[in-house]
């Protein structure tokens, strides 16, 4: 007789956005599914182990099968990370920070998972997309989550317009982030190139006990005095 495999599922598994507790941002399902899991997909290795053994830290290192996915994976090495799922083992899919498969290189194995007949299951935990948005005072009926800008200064100015005239023209709240050591001169570029009645929503450490999150005019931000300076954040720009 013809013996049959379960598949195992993929467990989207969110982790913290920064330092501090993990269980005050965390639902128990979360640390239940990392009791029983021990097969991962993850950004770094290193600090997805860290992340594992604060969630419990009874969990035997030696025990975990993990696998590296970001900008070094080559495409060909994606479909041995669900295999697991094949044979009957549960995956836990976790991004660097926050959610998986949103704002994160993780979606590549969720795709192929629903391609290959494996249940996908997304857990509840911070996403500072959302959470920003939530309040921002902004237009959460309508957003659109743009990633990175262009570095060069010309081509971000014309990004920054294009997203303030697409605001004003959609009712469309537009968000984006930049790499936390560049978030001041994020600041001063957008300040330049936006209307001064144009709003901005700067939402930065969010979760964490140096969070701040603040929604004025354009105008107003010239005269704040604010450091961004490596802490994560996300901008968030509404023509009204």
């Amino acid at each position: 007789m013809k013996s049959t495999t379960l598949k195992g599922k993929l467990y989207l598994i969110p982790t913290t956005l920064g330092e501090g507790d993990p269980m005050d941002v965390l639902p128990q399902t979360v640390k239940r599914a990392i009791d029983f899991i021990d097969t991962y997909v993850v950004e770094n290795e290193k600090t997805a182990r860290k992340f594992i053994k604060s969630i419990n830290p009874e969990k035997v290192q030696a025990s975990l099968k993990l696998s590296s996915l970001n900008k070094h994976t080559e495409k060909s090495e994606h479909f041995g990370m669900i295999k697991p799922c094949l044979e009957g083992h549960n995956i836990g899919l976790m991004s660097e920070a926050g959610c998986p498969g949103v704002a994160d290189p993780g979606a590549v194995i969720v795709k192929l998972a629903h391609e290959n007949g494996i249940q996908v299951v997304p857990m509840v935990g911070p996403s500072s997309i959302l959470l920003a948005i939530m309040a921002s005072g902004m237009n959460g009926q309508s957003f659109a989550f743009n990633g990175y800008l262009p570095i060069e200064k010309s081509e971000k100015k014309t990004a920054l317009k294009n997203l303030e005239k697409l605001s004003g023209d959609k009712n469309q709240s537009q968000l984006f982030i930049e790499t936390p050591y560049r978030n001041n001169k994020m600041l001063e570029d957008i300040l330049q190139a936006i209307n001064p009645s144009t709003y901005l929503c700067i939402a930065c450490d969010i979760t964490l006990p140096t969070e701040y999150i603040k929604t004025m005019k354009a105008s107003e931000w010239k005269n704040a005095k604010i450091d961004l300076h490596n802490r994560p954040a996300i901008f968030i720009i509404h023509k009204m």
